[in-house]
């Protein structure tokens, strides 16, 4: 078996991002991990070539600045370094994801399990949502609680936006014209967590991040300019450690002493998921979003 792990990054030393944590936790897992470089001035390349770790490969990419529609150019950018994956599953880890060092053994257990079981397309992970500093959690179904994050690399897929995959279906013949469509890929649960860190940065971060990501989502503000506009019952206590890797991160880039604004209205949204969560509670349901159809639950 072997495993591609992949990734893309631009800016992200000057937006606080631990991109390197993050390869470093996946590298014990992965025979090989490509990462598309774009193009920047904050010596965010110089940090991936001073890593000198022999299964890195970089490959230094363009963004296409007018592709300015939900958020698509993450996606091109995904799919840059994923269609350069040799192995027989390819490991898509954003720059702020970290795995445990505690999981490792039973991830690369998982993958071998699945590794001829052909209904299983994708492997789908839990998730640790950190918000506004490394003791809170984002628990509300307004944020995604599993997504995929490794592909059978032998399948037709394409990422519509830098958060999932669609799976190409067979031909299909519609009027006379050949139409190709797609459909979520099937998924095996893993029962394992990913730590995303992206909303633990400080908050000098925050108004960057929003600068530079908003302008690729038109329609939508998809990055927001403060931790504090959100309703307090979203969030949630962390029990649990951090990995190993990320110590000096902690210690040097991430936020403190969060607490939500008392004075926050609620948004239209967050009431829905206010509905959402006296449901989930009442009837043990999960009706956060997911683009993946569960059909097996790893055990070890």
């Amino acid at each position: 078996m072997k495993v591609s792990g992949f990734s893309f990054i631009r800016d992200g030393v000057r937006l606080g991002y631990p991109f390197e944590e993050s390869i470093r936790s996946a590298l014990p897992v992965c025979d090989e991990f490509i990462v598309a470089a774009g193009r920047c001035e904050d010596g965010t390349l110089e940090r991936l070539r001073a890593m000198n770790e022999p299964k890195l490969r970089i490959i230094e990419t363009t963004w296409n600045e007018a592709c300015r529609s939900h958020g698509f150019v993450y996606g091109q950018q995904k799919m840059i370094a994923q269609f350069n994956c040799t192995g027989d599953w390819a490991f898509y880890l954003e720059g702020d994801e970290v795995l445990h060092e505690q999981d490792l053994e039973r991830l690369r257990s998982a993958m071998m399990h699945y590794l001829d079981d052909r209904e299983v397309e994708v492997l789908a992970f839990d998730y640790f949502h950190f918000y506004g500093d490394p003791q809170h959690l984002h628990i509300s179904s307004q944020a995604y609680r599993k997504a995929a994050r490794i592909i059978r690399n032998s399948i037709r897929s394409i990422a519509p936006d830098g958060l999932y995959w669609a799976v190409i279906k067979d031909r299909t013949w519609h009027g006379g014209r050949n139409k190709r469509r797609t459909r979520y890929p099937r998924a095996a649960a893993l029962n394992l967590p990913i730590y995303h860190y992206g909303n633990a940065r400080h908050e000098r971060y925050v108004q960057a991040k929003a600068a530079a990501g908003n302008q690729y989502w038109t329609e939508k503000q998809a990055f927001s300019s403060s931790y504090a506009d959100i309703d307090p019952r979203q969030l949630g206590p962390f029990e649990g450690t951090h990995p190993a890797v990320m110590r000096q991160w902690l210690a040097e880039h991430a936020n403190t002493g969060f607490s939500p604004d008392p004075a926050h209205t609620l948004t239209r949204r967050e009431r829905k998921h206010r509905r959402l969560a006296r449901l989930e509670q009442r009837f043990g349901w999960d009706l956060s979003k997911r683009h993946f159809k569960v059909i097996r639950s790893f055990e070890p």
